[in-house]
């Protein structure tokens, strides 16, 4: 496991190699980094921006080759359009690394979280602000889901079926899919931010409670109908809060009249 020393140190070394790149124009860091990192387990989030999308791929195949020398348990590409690229680095004492490769104009503001931390021409600084100004005026900042309502009901009723078949493994499935748009909604009651979100422990605690409460005690049929209607009116609770799904959508009063088994 890393130390905190570590990570700065590392942190260090990155933006110091980034910043002899000569395709790369600056530097933005994202997350809980820019106001000290939220505890010793923290990452490090990196937006990395070129001047021009045609230099996108010879800045990421630098920085893929800088970790590579540092002998990393992991290096995973992933690719998100033609020219927007993510880094997912482990190295062997836990660090992680997600570092996004785009350029310049493709750079964009997701949350308040972030810093621009090197910036060769100004102008990277210049677009995160424009960007930012944009975020600040949206009515609502963080991405929704589409229909968690529909979600949770259909997954409600198939969870039916399933018990009635004791199918359990199935039935299990859905009860989590259940829990997952049940903690969708009040992410977003709480304004937070649903991309890459895990800050679960932040919420609110008596939501926690009952959320917890919402587990089996036993994989019985029993239990699992137990812990459905729990979850339930756990769900019903936390719709009825939103300022974005409606109170009064049909799926809401189908949820309501239909028991499990």
């Amino acid at each position: 496991m890393y130390t905190p020393k570590e990570r700065d140190s590392y942190f260090q070394r990155t933006i110091d190699m980034l910043n002899v790149l000569p395709m790369v124009e600056g530097v933005v860091q994202l997350g809980s980094g820019v106001t000290g990192y939220k505890d010793e387990f923290s990452d490090i989030d990196l937006m990395v921006a070129t001047s021009t999308e045609d230099e996108v791929i010879g800045a990421r195949d630098n920085i893929q080759q800088f970790y590579k020398d540092l002998n990393p348990v992991v290096i995973k590409e992933k690719q998100f359009s033609k020219n927007i690229y993510l880094l997912i680095v482990i190295l062997g004492n836990s660090l992680e690394f997600n570092i996004s490769i785009l350029s310049r104009s493709s750079l964009s503001v997701r949350s308040p979280l972030w810093k621009v931390v090197l910036d060769k021409t100004g102008l990277v600084s210049e677009m995160m602000e424009i960007e930012n100004r944009a975020f600040s005026n949206k009515p609502i900042k963080y991405a929704t889901f589409e229909d968690p309502v529909f979600e949770f009901v259909y997954c409600y009723i198939r969870l039916d079926k399933e018990l009635k078949r004791n199918n359990l493994v199935y039935a299990l499935k859905m009860l989590e899919s259940m829990r997952d748009y049940t903690l969708i909604v009040q992410a977003l009651n709480e304004d937070k931010k649903l991309h890459q979100f895990k800050a679960y422990d932040s919420l609110k605690s008596d939501f926690l409670k009952k959320y917890l409460s919402t587990y089996p005690k036993d994989i019985t049929g029993n239990c699992l109908v137990e812990s459905a209607s729990i979850l339930k009116e756990l769900f019903l609770d936390t719709a009825k809060q939103s300022s974005i799904y409606s109170k009064d959508d049909n799926f809401i009063f189908l949820l309501k009249d239909k028991n499990i088994v």
